[in-house]
């Protein structure tokens, strides 16, 4: 599904005025994706722009994963995962700690690591699930899309070279 949406969407240019923040979201099989099919049942609406991953744990995602995902024209990540009632001993530890490694790799690149969040979302977590999409559309409206955060990170590294 990522590497269609890649390619599908060519170069995502974030400094369209009418351009719309894409969101990811990784959904674990335990905890986020029962939340999302509980939404989407419940016929509950939320935002297009969002695509959605359905994962066993979100601990098998090394941080270059993120880094490749905001290269791409991924402009905000979710990572919406069971918690502690994950069924893989020690992968809720393991994905903060990933999760953890990349703000420092964002940091590094300049990118705001608001961009990437770690939620507990439960198996019938409707409004948790719409309130986080929205709030992480909010924030990407706020600071702008990750393709516009790039190239002023390149250019300010230009002049001053």
């Amino acid at each position: 599904m990522f590497c269609a949406l890649a390619s599908k969407g060519g170069v995502h240019v974030g400094n369209h005025k009418n351009a719309t923040p894409r969101i990811l979201i990784l959904a674990t099989l335990s905890g986020g994706y029962r939340g999302a099919d509980a939404t989407g049942q419940a016929h509950w609406e939320y935002s297009p722009n969002t695509y959605l991953l359905p994962v066993r744990t979100a601990a098998m995602f090394p941080p270059q994963f993120y880094l490749n995902a905001f290269q791409r024209g991924i402009d905000g990540i979710i990572v919406m995962y069971s918690g502690t009632d994950c069924p893989y001993k020690g992968a809720p530890e393991r994905a903060a700690q990933i999760v953890n490694e990349t703000y420092e790799l964002m940091k590094q690149r300049g990118l705001d690591v608001r961009r990437l969040r770690l939620v507990a979302i439960c198996t019938v977590c409707l409004r948790p699930f719409i309130k986080e999409i929205q709030n992480m559309t909010a924030l990407l409206e706020e600071i702008g899309l990750v393709a516009r955060s790039l190239s002023q990170q390149q250019d300010a590294q230009a002049q001053a070279a």
